[in-house]
């Protein structure tokens, strides 16, 4: 009875052993897209609105991009075509480049989207413009496409620093259009979704029915 009762006794321990054991619980994954994952030295804490960052810091940071590299017509009709040409040219172009490329991580930074009591051209009829509150809802519903703006800006002004380590003219005007782009891209999102192709459609409609200007017709001096 014994012998009988050692054996049951191996039987369970061995089944409870070679039982496997669970897996470990799965890691939460990270959902929060807008974490800053590169250690800081300090707290951050904004000066300006997303506005006020982007007219004095931004867009005349793009500005070094846009003037790089253009063609215009004089007068006398001659076409004079401007590129960087000089190591000052190239200077330049490279401080737009590092401003653009560091400074538009501040846009990671949580601010206001306008300056006090600016509510953008939100307000009354034919207003084309999202207001900052509406701006707001919409970056926190989905963050994952206002840094993926921010990346699409930042990836121009490593496009450029590299054009500027080769001195590449010619790659230039892809980085102007590049830029251009992902600027429209953003403002059409953001700024004035609303300016979309009816609207034109119906901009050019009242446009084209506006009464002719009349003819100017000199009276007769006396």
């Amino acid at each position: 009875m014994i012998r009988y009762s050692v054996l049951a006794l191996l039987v369970t321990v061995t089944a409870c052993t070679s039982k496997p054991a669970p897996p470990p619980a799965a890691a939460a994954p990270n959902t929060d897209v807008t974490a800053n994952h590169t250690r800081l030295l300090g707290d951050m804490k904004p000066v300006v609105s997303v506005k006020e960052l982007m007219q004095y810091l931004i867009d005349p940071a793009g500005d070094y991009v846009f003037d790089s590299v253009k063609t215009f017509v004089q007068p006398d009709g001659k076409v004079v075509e401007v590129e960087p040409k000089t190591d000052e040219d190239w200077e330049k172009l490279k401080v737009g480049a590092v401003t653009l490329a560091e400074g538009v991580y501040l846009l990671k930074i949580e601010r206001p989207f306008t300056p006090a009591g600016d509510r953008n051209n939100s307000v009354g009829e034919g207003a084309t413009e999202l207001s900052p509150e509406q701006i707001v809802a919409k970056v926190n519903k989905d963050p994952v496409e206002w840094n993926a703006r921010i990346e699409a800006l930042r990836n121009v002004g490593l496009q450029v620093l590299d054009i500027v380590k080769k001195r590449n003219t010619k790659e230039l005007w892809d980085a102007s259009e590049n830029l251009d782009e992902a600027c429209e891209a953003c403002h059409r999102s953001y700024w004035y979704p609303k300016e979309d192709q009816n609207f034109y459609r119906d901009l050019d409609k009242r446009l084209h029915d506006l009464p002719a200007p009349k003819k100017f017709s000199p009276g007769r001096s006396r």
